[in-house]
């Protein structure tokens, strides 16, 4: 075991631990902003709760504080553009074909493994990120198959 490790062998290390693919959309203005995250995970069935790690620099991180809420849409194993485009990697074409419903005051994206709409209930200091608690007060899935992220590259449930 290291105690003494950098920042990336920390990175590394987090990256054995397979995750989904998120993106959390929140209102900007009259638009709408979105960011990539897989630090994302249910809390509680009673009340529902999921939680969501979003850096302190962040816009989606003053979103969400300003709005109050928060949707969490999770990847099909075909929507790796998707997760680009929302980290960061801005891809004009995708945004113009990009459909969002509005569930409420929550932007959430159309055809996704699944989409849930939360208010928020509760925000903890997190070092450089928050740690965003949302009540799930909607949602939806589909049948098919995620996309995965492990070692700082997608999978999918066939590799």
């Amino acid at each position: 075991m290291k105690t003494s490790f950098s920042s990336l062998d920390f990175r590394q290390t987090m990256g054995k631990f397979a995750t989904g693919v998120t993106v959390v959309t929140t209102p900007d203005g009259e638009g709408v902003h979105g960011m990539t995250a897989n630090a994302f995970m249910s809390v509680s069935l009673e009340p529902p709760l999921v939680l969501v790690s979003v850096s302190k620099r962040a816009n989606t991180h003053r979103n969400i504080k300003k709005a109050n809420c928060f949707g969490v849409n999770i990847l099909r194993d075909d929507q790796r553009d998707l997760s680009d485009h929302f980290a960061g990697r801005r891809n004009a074409d995708l945004e113009q074909k990009m459909q969002y419903y509005w569930h409420h005051d929550i932007p959430l994206l159309s055809d996704c493994l699944a989409n849930i709409a939360c208010r928020l209930w509760a925000s903890y200091d997190g070092g450089d990120h928050t740690l965003y608690v949302g009540e799930v007060f909607a949602l939806k899935h589909n049948e098919a198959n995620p996309l995965i992220f492990f070692e700082g590259s997608y999978r999918t449930l066939e590799q």
